[in-house]
């Protein structure tokens, strides 16, 4: 519920790679973070079925002409940061994250693989690297739009949760939120060196309020964890309520983690 996305890892340290500021040993790391493993599978180049690590494969992206990563986040109805084609789309909608290379027409996709018992899951993801259309992303913001609108989603999620007597927008949602902090300031760092300062602030916000959003929907997404509304008709009320503020703050976190790649352009332009 608190963590950042996969993609957001990629793009973020696979961009200060691509720009020397980080070893491909230490961007590999915080991309794989807490996971056991990484691998890209589908690269130009490889063997049909055959996947590589992180390293050989950021170093094949930037060799192909990479320049930048970028994030999508999409969601039903609503395909943030993707420009097609319709099966790299579909693939996306379906992991609910993808990394779309600026430069070259290539995209990775997640799987994730869970195994284990409870208290003791080890994860593995390969990377499928697919085709995409080079266009402009979908509905993505300048980091100067998704601070406006944060800051009015924040104040929304708020009066939200407060009128529906959700109690997770009192006690139970600030320690949450206080939980998440804590982890942050233990080592968790946000995005990566080469990131502009306002792309770190607003990642930081975006991130808030979609944990606040998370936390208003409970653990199961069913309301029942933290909030009092528990009939059908009250948790559908919750969900239309919830949606743009939610919608917000993804659109918030993609114009973060592109921050980099939209600089990048902008220099060139």
């Amino acid at each position: 519920m608190l963590d950042e996305p996969r993609s957001g890892r990629m793009a973020a340290w696979g961009n200060a790679l691509f720009a020397g500021l980080v070893s491909p040993d230490e961007a590999a790391e915080r991309i794989v973070a807490d996971d056991v493993v990484h691998r890209v599978a589908g690269l130009p180049g490889e063997a049909e079925g055959a996947s590589v690590g992180l390293t050989l494969a950021l170093g094949r992206l930037r060799s192909l002409g990479a320049t930048g990563l970028r994030v999508a986040l999409p969601a039903p109805g609503h395909p943030l940061g993707l420009s097609g084609p319709p099966e790299f789309n579909a693939r996306a909608l379906e992991s609910g994250e993808a990394v779309v290379a600026s430069g070259v027409a290539l995209g990775l996709v997640p799987e994730v693989y869970e195994a284990g018992p409870e208290g003791d899951v080890h994860v593995e993801v390969t990377w499928h690297c697919l085709p995409v259309r080079e266009a402009p992303p979908a509905d993505v913001p300048s980091l100067g739009e998704a601070e406006r609108e944060l800051a009015e989603a924040m104040r929304d999620a708020t009066e939200v949760l407060t009128r529906l007597d959700v109690a997770g927008s009192g006690p139970v949602a600030n320690a949450a939120l206080d939980a998440y902090r804590a982890r942050m300031e233990a080592g968790r760092r946000l995005l990566a060196p080469g990131y502009p300062p306002r792309a770190v602030r607003v990642l930081e916000l975006g991130q808030r309020v979609r944990a606040l959003v998370s936390i208003a929907y409970g653990e199961g997404g069913d309301g029942r964890e933290h909030g009092g509304a528990v009939s059908a008709s009250e948790i559908a009320a919750r969900t239309e309520a919830l949606r743009p503020v939610e919608r917000t703050a993804r659109r918030a976190q993609v114009a973060a983690y592109n921050a980099y790649a939209e600089e990048l352009e902008r220099g060139r332009g």
